[in-house]
């Protein structure tokens, strides 16, 4: 089968601001009806990226297509074609839920006739029927999230971009929220998020990673955790988790070395001839393993995996 067609197109995407280079030469193309996810720390261009690609921000070079349309030349009618949710949720606080809903819809020029029929169904997919007169600055974070998507598409745009929109929610309105995104993708909206949350990275059907505004690898989550690793992976419970990971970084075979929760992930050559070496070479500095053995890599180990040296374990687990 044929591969759909192209909503977003970015060629040598650069934003600078003075000396300071926020995006860096990117390069992508996201189909249509993909869930596109932008993965990366904060401060990594993300955001810089997203409000390039809805004419908010002027690239400094290179070229961005949305829907077609060159978003430095007519950045007017990409915001025609996009709905855009931030993650501060771009909701008037002090208005009622159905004002809100009125008002986005006037911003996106929903037709009168179809006015009503979009804020029900607005309305029916945030699960605030009933709810209309309730002032949004009282609602839950979960609420406040579900009304800000269904504001951002009340126009039925072709193209969503979605701004680390779940920053502050709870883990099962995150997971509603995923659920609504898929259900978009399934009738063809493009959906383009960023996130820095790694484990929800996973709902995406493909993942750029991008650290200190240069793009370091792109693929699906399964093909990034199975092709972008460096050696194997090995988990190491023992004593003393900061001196061990002192020592190992200078260890004979171990390419990289970090803590992950109360346990050490250390990348190596491989595994099998590894896993004694380390354990000796441990006992020797009189630090105890409990357990040693190798693990599946998660979008977090590939992460650090690539921007190793670069100082993004810190950032990468913030």
């Amino acid at each position: 089968m044929p591969e759909p067609p192209c909503s977003v197109v970015i060629e040598n995407l650069v934003k600078r601001f003075g000396s300071f280079v926020a995006v860096d030469h990117i390069n992508l193309a996201v189909r249509k009806g993909e869930v596109f996810g932008f993965l990366g720390p904060n401060g990594a261009g993300k955001s810089t990226t997203i409000r390039m690609l809805c004419g908010l921000l002027r690239p400094t070079s290179g070229r961005a297509l949305v829907a077609g349309i060159d978003v430095a030349r007519k950045p007017e009618a990409v915001r025609q074609k996009i709905g855009y949710m931030s993650q501060k949720f771009s909701l008037y606080n002090d208005l009622k839920v159905i004002e809100n809903l009125r008002l986005f819809a006037g911003l996106y020029s929903v037709p009168a006739g179809e006015l009503r029929g979009r804020i029900d169904w607005a309305l029916e997919m945030a699960n605030l029927k009933g709810q209309e007169n309730l002032i949004t600055g009282t609602l839950p974070g979960g609420w406040k999230q579900r009304l800000a998507l269904g504001s951002a598409v009340l126009h039925r745009p072709p193209i969503l971009f979605l701004d680390e929109p779940t920053s502050g929610v709870d883990p099962i309105s995150r997971r509603q929220f995923w659920d609504l995104i898929h259900e978009m993708a399934q009738e063809g909206v493009t959906v383009f998020v960023t996130t820095h949350y790694m484990e929800e990275a996973e709902y995406c059907n493909r993942l750029a990673l991008i650290f200190r505004g240069k793009m370091v690898t792109l693929g699906t989550p399964t093909e990034l955790k199975r092709d972008s690793m460096k050696g194997d992976l090995l988990l190491v419970e023992c004593d003393s988790l900061g001196r061990a990971v002192e020592a190992l970084q200078s260890a004979p075979g171990v390419l990289d070395a970090a803590v992950f929760g109360s346990a050490l992930h250390l990348v190596v050559a491989g595994a099998a001839e590894a896993s004694p070496r380390i354990r000796s070479y441990l006992a020797e500095r009189g630090i105890a393993v409990r357990r040693i053995e190798q693990i599946r890599p998660s979008l977090e180990d590939v992460f650090v995996s690539l921007t190793a040296g670069h100082g993004a374990r810190q950032e990468a687990t913030a």
